[in-house]
């Protein structure tokens, strides 16, 4: 990434051979999201008391557990690997499965969620990123949601080729009717369940399973945008403002950002064997055990190995001296592509 000055005073930078016109831009806040964002942090707050009184049963306790985890896997193991980054394919029933669980998670559609991902990681932190850290972490965490987003974001999201995800029948139809299923798959069903099964309170079973868990949830993910870009090292490329955040990967359950920016189309989203492998590629693994999961993409060891010590800021053990893996004696145990 190269920057310059042009002669109005605009930082002009230079992205992927496409020039990026930082221009002065007036903040427009979007006062409906900020009522919107209030109530349900308020709501999931009364939820999170719930939480410790005798009012909230054991078994909502853990169906609000099941469905965070459930809603976190349809984002990062769904929406994130399987549509945004075609880190892997899926059968059609398990498309329809994780698109489901993206639908209880409620952070948009599959298609707008995917596209405006993109966007991110080919303009990381420029003014068309939509969570650009460099605005800051309130910005990057939450903030982004509550306004306007940048003229430059709308500029090159027309240069984004997202037609494959029309061509998926399971997008299209969650598209078509996303706001209705979103509001009985995020918000209803999580407070019938313990209502009808189980007898619990329905007040109590609503602000708990569904507004205090969804708004963990999105925090959780949100995670990923300001505390990956502010705090941890970066292992694998110490130019860009992506890191390995222990705080943002123990939220997503094992998302290693500044690894992931490197290497967006690994479906593990770290090392091959690496003991930080997330609970999302378990699962992915699981379903390919039973023939619902192919074509899983990963990175071959040495590649690793050599942008380590290429472009890595010095904290991995590849660029230590004394590290067996930097040795001619050790064999390559990564696997192609296809093997997988």
């Amino acid at each position: 990434m190269a920057n310059s000055i042009r002669e109005n005073g605009s930082l002009s930078r230079s992205v992927s051979g496409r020039e990026m016109i930082s221009m002065p831009h007036t903040l427009e806040i979007i006062w409906r999201n900020v009522m919107v964002y209030i109530y349900l942090h308020l709501t999931a707050l009364y939820g999170f008391y719930l939480c410790f009184t005798s009012a909230t049963l054991t078994a909502t306790l853990i169906w609000a557990l099941f469905l965070h985890v459930f809603g976190g896997f349809g984002i990062a193991g769904g929406v994130h690997k399987l549509w945004s980054h075609r880190s892997y394919n899926a059968s059609l029933p398990l498309r329809i499965l994780i698109a489901v669980a993206q639908t209880i998670a409620h952070q948009d559609d599959i298609y707008k969620w995917s596209r405006e991902h993109r966007v991110h990681h080919k303009f990381s932190d420029t003014d068309a990123d939509p969570y650009n850290s460099r605005r800051g972490f309130f910005f990057c965490h939450i903030g982004w949601l509550m306004c306007e987003k940048h003229p430059e974001f709308y500029r090159m999201q027309k240069t984004i080729d997202v037609s494959d995800l029309l061509q998926d029948p399971v997008v299209v139809f969650q598209r078509k009717y996303y706001y209705p299923l979103a509001v009985i798959l995020c918000f209803v069903m999580p407070a019938v369940v313990p209502w009808y099964f189980w007898e619990e309170s329905l007040p109590t079973a609503f602000f708990v399973a569904s507004m205090f868990r969804y708004v963990f949830t999105l925090h959780a993910t949100w995670l990923t945008n300001s505390a990956g870009h502010s705090w941890g090292k970066r292992p694998y490329d110490k130019q860009i403002n992506l890191s390995d955040s222990l705080l943002a990967a123990s939220f997503s359950l094992g998302e290693w950002h500044n690894y992931h920016h490197v290497f967006p189309w690994d479906y593990k989203v770290a090392e091959l064997g690496s003991s930080r492998t997330s609970f999302h590629v378990v699962v992915i693994d699981f379903f390919a055990w039973l023939d619902l999961v192919y074509d899983r993409k990963t990175v071959r060891q040495r590649i690793v190995r050599s942008r380590v010590l290429r472009t890595g800021d010095g904290s991995h053990p590849y660029a230590l001296k004394d590290c067996p893996f930097n040795s001619g004696d050790i064999k390559d145990h990564s696997v192609d592509d296809d093997e997988i």
